[in-house]
C-alpha cells in the first residue's frame, strides 16, 4: 500500500472561528453565537412555533427566522441577553481581572446545565 505523496493542507485553529476568519471583535461574534444557539434550543425545547415565539420575544416572526437560522446582525450581546430572560432563563455578568497567564482578556458565555 503506498502513501499519499501529498497530504491535505490544514490548519489547527484558534477555537474561535470568528478570530480564525479575521472578525473584528471575535469574542464578542462567539458569544452571540452562543446567546443565539441557546436561544434556539430553548424555542425548540417548548416546542414553539417561530409565530408563538415572535409574540413571546415581542420581535417579528422574521427576525425569529432569522436568529434561528445563526443570522444575529441586528442583535447586540444585550439584545440577545433580554430574549433570553423572555424565555424564563437568568442571565449573570461577571467581570473579573484577566487571568495572569493570558496575553489578553476576552469575553465568553459560560452555560449552566439545565436542571
Amino acid at each position: 500500500m503506498s502513501r499519499p505523496t501529498h497530504l491535505p493542507f490544514f490548519e489547527r485553529g484558534s477555537g474561535n472561528v470568528f478570530r480564525d476568519l479575521g472578525f473584528d471583535h471575535p469574542d464578542v461574534e462567539m458569544a452571540k453565537a452562543q446567546l443565539t444557539v441557546q436561544i434556539g434550543d430553548l424555542v425548540a425545547a417548548r416546542g414553539l412555533r417561530q409565530v408563538d415565539a415572535a409574540r413571546l420575544l415581542g420581535i417579528p416572526q422574521s427576525k425569529v427566522s432569522k436568529l434561528l437560522r445563526g443570522h444575529t446582525e441586528g442583535f447586540s450581546t444585550g439584545r440577545l441577553m433580554s430574549l433570553l430572560t423572555r424565555l424564563g432563563q437568568d442571565v449573570d455578568i461577571v467581570v473579573r481581572p484577566r487571568r495572569a497567564r493570558s496575553r489578553r482578556a476576552h469575553v465568553r458565555v459560560l452555560l449552566a446545565r439545565r436542571a
